[in-house]
This record gives C-alpha cells, structure tokens and sequence, in this order.
C-alpha cells in the first residue's frame, strides 16, 4: 500500500462531477457521488480512455467510459457492461480538514 497523497480540496469536486489526479505517476480519477468520494485508476480497462471524462451515475454509483460505453461500479471496480471485463483499480481515498488524500492500492486487482 502506498502513502497517502495530498490531490486538493474536496470542495473543488462538486457533487456529479470528477477530476484527475496525479498519484505518484498514476492517473486517477476521483469521483463525487453525492457527497462521498470514490477514486480508481483513470484509464478504461478495456481501451485507453480517461474515466474521468465519462458520465457518471449517481444513482447506481458507476461510471461509463466514453469512448465505448463499459460502465464500472467506483465502489468495487467491476466492470458491469461490456466491452471490458477486466475491473479497474479501486484506491483509498479520505478527507481530512475538507483536503482530499488518494493511496494507490497495489495489491488491487488489476
């Protein structure tokens, strides 16, 4: 597992939307559904497209990748429609002090 790494303020992540994040050179993106924050890795497991562009759906939690529709759950990095079916991986996020913290999870699958 690694540290935690300070990638700005959770008010600049507004309800329904993401941002990408610089990790120790690994792109995340993080999310904000409805006020609780999930981060995963930023490219598509199944073509090089950045998830963070993709539309989010705060009802069901998941995100589609927007150049070929895979949708992936933020909570547990499934994929849940096709064409991937590889999962992404899921990291540790935290706010402390409104200041949003990602670890990368190394031990995740992919």
């Amino acid at each position: 597992m690694s540290e935690w790494v300070t990638v700005g303020a959770a008010a600049d992540i507004p309800p329904g939307h993401a941002a990408l994040v610089d990790v120790d050179g690994t792109q995340v993106a993080v999310f904000n559904v409805n006020g609780e924050f999930f981060a995963v890795d930023d490219t598509c497991s199944h073509a090089e497209a950045s998830l963070s562009e993709g539309e989010l759906d705060p009802e069901g939690c998941t995100i589609e990748c927007p150049m070929h529709g895979s949708c992936f759950d933020l909570r547990t990095g499934e994929a849940i429609s096709l064409p991937a079916y590889d999962p992404v991986r899921v990291h540790r996020i935290e706010i402390v002090d409104g200041v949003l913290r990602v670890a990368i999870d190394e031990t995740a699958v992919p």
